[in-house]
């Protein structure tokens, strides 16, 4: 199909022959083309083929280039691995040289020595694949087990040179000037003994004082310890290291507290005492503790800290070790004590024991601590507990005993009763201990608080003594004796409350009603002793069945009186005074304000009668013979003898 030509003449056969041309032109293009790529295909190829020629030529020279270049490579490696391995056979046998020396000359030189070895060691190890390495690590091991041997040898060495018992004169210059025996004997046991004279003193004290922990090994010394066991540990010979050092520092620290008084005493022993001795002990024991907790104990902890730093477990474990014998020496006998035999007087000492575990309770658990020291620990506290208990159970067997005291022999002259003084001292002496009984009160106690629970135990103490004192009263037949004797006791009770600290417990509601008692003692014993002489200066009865003369009340005759009834009542009164007086000045009223009222109170009564009885019938007896035998006394003789009653005289001691 033809190409339709173009309206408007010749115009379109033109537009075909133009195209025609260039399509003719773009074929000769395309043929140049080809025929250049075809020329550049082939002389690329060519050269790509001469190319792979040169490279193939070429291959050989770089394939020996880098073997020599990998070979001058393990050359040097091999030359710098052959330099370590001759550097550690050099420090090899250096180390070796030093080890052969020994550890006494050089000891920092000989260390370094032997992490040298460990050093070879890990190399060696780690480099199994040179042919001497088995040889060389076995003669290394050996030489580190002869060195380590050596050390063990050096540490013991060391230690026991600086380990030497202390000196208890050291000691003593460690305690605050307060707890310093006082002067003595050496070896006498009172010089053991602190120097304060009474419970709140040492308690004081105590509370108060600064204790310098004695230096056990020079501190130069310690660092050299510390860097043996590090040595020795890093071994793995821990056991070894242990076991030098308990037994080195135990029987040192026990030399200490036996030069110091510190026996070894078993509950036999401690049975078989006699009190005064057993007391003497107790009080050294207290002051011993307070010497090993405080300046041995600390002392060996400071001494096994430093030596021991960095291996914690190790170090509780040592002290453990170290110090189990002398706590149980030390422990042992105040269980001997909190397990004999309960009695009244061992109270105090129970307390003071108790006290003195308390007063040491955060120390010991502070030096004490760790896993490894648990049973000296609990060891401490059960004492504390058995000590606190044995105090309890004396307590409520002194009460028992107070109130059920079987003492038969009853005090003649009425005065105070060994059993109130021994009562009354002993509540004096509790009332020293406040702060542990209260203590021990909220131990074993539960609801009041303990001041409430102190004041109920000493009221029951009084009532048990009062108690008591109303059973021992009986004992006397003369009741006016009874009573006497009541009213001296319980004033002897009232008076020493009110000096003492038992009076803030007891209250003023108490010291009131006792004293009425009191009273009502001296009352009763001047209606009962003296109600009969009284009776015969009444004038009842005096009235005359005849024929005697009388004088009346103003001097005229009255023959309502007879002179006998007079002469006989003037009879009955002397040989009934002369009587009294006799006994009652055997009696005793110990206290002298007490002695001077009952007196006047007698005295109030009985001479304004005796007067009145003179005085209106006195007459009767002068007028006749021999007036003497009856008036025997003036008024003023009378009241000088009430002045002898209740001194306590004995039948042959003349009157003053």
């Amino acid at each position: 199909m033809g190409i339709p030509a173009r309206r408007g003449g010749g115009g379109g056969v033109v537009g075909v022959d133009m195209l025609s041309e260039r399509a003719a032109q773009m074929r000769e293009a395309l043929v140049k083309s080809q025929s250049i790529t075809d020329n550049m295909v082939s002389i690329l190829g060519s050269f790509d083929h001469r190319l792979s020629a040169l490279e193939t030529a070429m291959r050989p020279t770089q394939i020996r280039t880098h073997a020599i270049r990998r070979a001058h490579e393990n050359i040097d490696k091999t030359l710098k691995a052959a330099e370590v391995v001759l550097s550690q056979f050099d420090l090899s046998r250096q180390a070796e040289a030093k080890i052969l020396k020994g550890p006494h000359e050089d000891l920092e030189s000989y260390l370094q020595a032997i992490d040298q070895l460990r050093k070879n060691i890990q190399f060696f190890s780690n480099n199994k694949s040179f042919k001497s390495s088995d040889g060389v690590l076995n003669h290394t091991n050996n030489l580190l087990a002869k060195a380590i041997s050596k050390l063990e040898e050096e540490f013991k060495q060391l230690l026991s040179s600086y380990s030497k018992p202390v000196e208890p004169e050291r000691l003593f210059e460690c305690l605050p000037n307060s707890m310093r025996p006082s002067s003595g004997s050496p070896g006498d046991s009172s010089s053991k003994i602190p120097s304060s004279n009474s419970h709140s003193d040492q308690n004081s004290s105590a509370e108060n004082s600064v204790y310098t922990t004695p230096t056990l090994i020079p501190p130069r010394i310690l660092p050299l310890l510390h860097d043996l066991a590090q040595q020795m540990v890093q071994a793995g010979n821990e056991q070894q290291l242990q076991k030098i050092y308990r037994d080195t520092r135990s029987p040192v620290l026990e030399e200490s507290l036996r030069k110091l008084g510190v026996e070894k005493l078993s509950k036999d022993d401690v049975q078989k005492m006699q009190w005064e001795v057993l007391e003497a002990k107790i009080g050294n024991w207290i002051h011993f503790m307070r010497i090993a907790v405080k300046l041995l104990f600390a002392g060996e902890r400071k001494v096994c800290d430093q030596i021991f730093e960095g291996f914690h477990s190790l170090m509780d474990q040592c002290f453990a070790e170290v110090t189990a014998g002398s706590v149980a020496v030390l422990l042992s006998f105040g269980d001997a004590i909190a397990k004999s035999k309960r009695s009244p007087e061992k109270l105090f000492v129970l307390l003071d024991m108790y006290e003195i575990m308390r007063e040491l309770h955060s120390e010991i658990e502070a030096l004490f601590r760790g896993k490894a020291c648990n049973d000296i620990r609990e060891s401490a506290l059960g004492l504390t507990k058995r000590l606190a208990q044995t105090a309890q159970e004396t307590f409520g067997d002194f009460e028992e005993a107070v109130e059920k005291d079987a003492t038969k022999t009853a005090v003649a002259d009425g005065t105070v009763h060994p059993l109130t003084s021994y009562v009354i001292n002993y509540v004096k002496f509790l009332f020293d201990y406040q702060s542990t009984l209260k203590q021990l009160f909220q131990e074993f106690e539960s609801g009041d608080d303990s001041n409430s629970q102190l004041a109920a135990v000493t009221m029951r103490i009084m009532q048990a003594l009062q108690t008591n004192l109303d059973g021992k009263s009986k004992q006397y037949r003369d009741t006016s004796l009874t009573h006497l004797f009541l009213m001296n006791n319980i004033h002897y009770m009232v008076r020493s409350v009110r000096r003492s600290e038992a009076k803030d417990l007891l209250g003023d509601d108490w010291v009131q009603r006792h004293r009425r008692i009191v009273q009502q003692h001296a009352n009763q014993y001047k209606r009962i002793a003296w109600a009969k002489i009284l009776q015969c200066l009444s004038v009842q009865g005096l009235t005359s069945s005849g024929g005697g003369s009388a004088v009346s009340a103003d001097g005229g005759n009255s023959s309502g009186v007879s002179r006998a009834i007079i002469k006989d009542r003037l009879k009955t009164f002397n040989i009934q005074f002369e009587e009294l007086h006799q006994r009652q000045s055997q009696w005793t009223v110990p206290d002298t304000e007490l002695r001077e009222s009952l007196r006047l109170a007698v005295a109030e009564v009985l001479l304004p009668a005796y007067r009145s009885f003179i005085k209106r019938f006195g007459p009767l007896v002068e007028n006749g013979k021999n007036p003497q035998k009856y008036i025997r006394y003036t008024p003023e003789d009378l009241e000088h003898m009430l002045g002898e009653f209740f001194e306590g005289k004995t039948l042959n001691e003349p009157k003053r």
